[in-house]
């Protein structure tokens, strides 16, 4: 019995084996390199923002990353469905790379942006083929092993990269935080090269009904940008600017996403819109974390970080988990990870409280992350093997496009109920409670959509 149809089957554990060695680690260390830097942004914004004379437009580099990125998946899906992976695979780290030394060398906030316009290029434009030649080369064992991999690549940036910028830009430079990334990505993309040449250059054509694609990538690229601004700027007009950018969003996705998506229909339409709603509700609930254990209890910044570390770890954990159990059904994992993810919103309601458990909050997070590595890296191999051959870019670029998508939606929601009229009117921990059970209510409703819902 196979595990997943419509995939080759291999003889398992050859994912590290000297054939697939090269790629297996350069894909690796590529995605370590693009996690390291995201936390390490993080850290260092608010210094370099400063530096720049940009303190005024604090998040426009997360939206020109963000914005960037949405393109670049969308056109990384349809190269790799009309010319195999190669050429995707090829410009993305290239791109990341002149984003690092252009944002790195930035003299004006202007200069900044398009550095970091160019590295959400790269990043999207690098991880659809990464998924398209996880489906194609690795064996169906594999899969499981290598989405596990693309899980653990986020352990150690989540331990040590936040620390490490914030070093670096306290000792020297925040300019380190994108130079020292430069010579390993270099690496990265060496390794890859050898594999890069034996690979197929042709796929298959596009399918007619996917004409538009990039206008709609534009369109999707504005949408998720504007909901992101409106996330993290929760005052009447950017919530009037979400909604607008969900009317653009709407048409735009009935083109960028499979037929039937926003419908749940049956098959590989609800799998990927499981992964928006499993990646929303979780990173919306996260991303309050550290504003309960502030605001309610007092934590230190440091402190605050310890539950995201170990939900880190819990995600790596559950990915680890389900790549060595290819038994059970990737279907049963699913709705288990969206229970656990439920659980640990849930459970964070307690720790509103000021006289709640705020020492409960790294173990019941960790509970949420596991249920993630559990969830994601299951959707993705039942994604894949859904997808046809001439499909897997389409597919990739559409899990990247709802994962992102979701967490805009649902971060810009959890900042409305935080600090919008709720809080407002009824105080910080009513509104912290209101917002971890909408959450744990999502996560629940995927859990229902999902299961069965996931087979053809």
């Amino acid at each position: 019995m196979t595990l997943l149809s419509g995939t080759r089957t291999e003889q398992p554990g050859t994912a590290w084996a000297p054939r697939h060695r090269a790629l297996s680690t350069g894909i690796l260390l590529l995605v370590t390199l693009m996690a390291f830097e995201s936390l390490g942004v993080n850290t260092a914004i608010p210094t370099l923002v400063a530096d720049l004379h940009g303190t005024g437009m604090y998040t426009w580099p997360f939206v020109a990353f963000l914005g960037s990125s949405v393109v670049a998946t969308v056109l990384a899906g349809q190269l790799c469905d009309r010319r195999g992976p190669r050429p995707a695979l090829a410009l993305g780290p290239l791109f990341f790379l002149a984003g690092l030394v252009v944002a790195g060398s930035a003299g004006s906030m202007s200069v900044l942006l398009v550095g970091r316009a160019l590295q959400g290029f790269g990043d999207g434009m690098l991880i659809v083929p990464v998924y398209v030649l996880i489906g194609l080369v690795y064996g169906e064992r594999d899969q499981l092993t290598m989405f596990a991999t693309l899980s653990a690549a986020y352990v150690v940036p989540a331990l040590v990269g936040p620390a490490l910028a914030g070093w670096l830009t306290e000792r020297f430079t925040w300019r380190l935080v994108f130079f020292a990334i430069v010579p390993f990505a270099v690496l990265g993309f060496a390794l890859l090269l050898p594999v890069l040449r034996s690979l197929p250059s042709g796929g298959a054509p596009v399918a007619p009904a996917r004409r538009g694609l990039p206008v709609a990538a534009l369109a999707g690229s504005a949408g998720i940008a504007a909901i992101g601004w409106a996330a993290q700027h929760p005052t009447l007009p950017s919530l009037l600017l979400g909604a607008a950018a969900i009317a653009v969003l709407v048409p735009s996705l009935r083109v960028l996403l499979p037929a039937g998506t926003l419908r749940a229909r049956r098959g590989l339409p609800v799998t990927v819109l499981a992964r928006g709603l499993l990646a929303g509700t979780f990173f919306g609930t996260e991303a309050f974390i550290p504003y309960t254990l502030t605001t309610v209890h007092g934590y230190s910044p440091p402190e605050c970080g310890v539950p995201l570390t170990l939900s880190a770890l819990g995600w790596a954990a559950g990915s680890w988990w389900q790549s060595r159990h290819p038994g059970i059904p990737r279907e049963r994992l699913v709705r288990a990870g969206f229970v656990l993810t439920a659980c640990g919103s849930a459970g964070l309601t307690a720790v509103a409280f000021p006289a709640g458990p705020a020492w409960a909050t790294a173990g019941v997070w960790a509970v949420a992350g596991a249920g993630m590595g559990l969830a994601v890296s299951s959707l993705s191999a039942v994604a894949l093997s859904l997808a046809g051959d001439a499909d897997r870019g389409f597919t990739s670029s559409a899990l990247q496009i709802t994962d992102m998508l979701g967490t805009a939606l649902l971060v810009g929601l959890a900042g409305t109920v935080v600090t919008g009229p709720v809080a407002a009117r009824t105080g910080t921990t009513t509104a912290l409670v209101v917002l971890d059970l909408l959450m744990a209510a999502g996560a629940l409703t995927g859990a229902v959509l999902t299961g069965a819902r996931c087979r053809p």
